[in-house]
């Protein structure tokens, strides 16, 4: 189940650092995409408590899921960077995971731990000093 919430999503533009050229203290290119968890239509109240707990990193204390985009050198790649990244985000804390099922060793695996124990048994008591006894 993968959510797609960029028709939710706010871009504030500002100037960005790095790579531009002649441009770069001109245009605008960095991208940040917020998005409003408290008022969104398109996730469950049980989802976003689960976003909220997941990426607390990332959410202001206003509610807004924040990302930030200043990879590419023109705002557009910048705003399509960002949204996948934010979708990323959202559908990558949302996805259940698979439980792990516990598995019991078999009967190889017991035999080949056995096996290295003596081994390294035997190793350890061959790097003892010799002490002879006298009876």
């Amino acid at each position: 189940m993968r959510k797609d919430i960029s028709s939710e999503l706010l871009f504030q533009t500002a100037r960005s650092s790095g790579a531009g050229g002649q441009n770069v203290n001109k245009v605008e290119t960095l991208v940040i995409a917020g998005w409003d968890l408290n008022t969104s239509q398109l996730i469950t109240a049980e989802e976003k408590n689960i976003l909220a707990n997941k990426l607390s990193n990332h959410i202001t204390k206003e509610g807004l899921l924040k990302v930030r985009c200043s990879t590419h050198r023109t705002q557009l790649a910048n705003k399509e960077e960002a949204i996948k990244k934010i979708n990323r985000l959202v559908n990558h804390a949302l996805a259940v995971k698979k439980a792990r099922i516990a598995t019991k060793p078999h009967k190889a695996s017991k035999e080949k731990r056995i096996e290295s124990k003596k081994r390294n048994a035997e190793k350890k008591e061959s790097r003892q000093k010799w002490r002879f006894r006298n009876e």
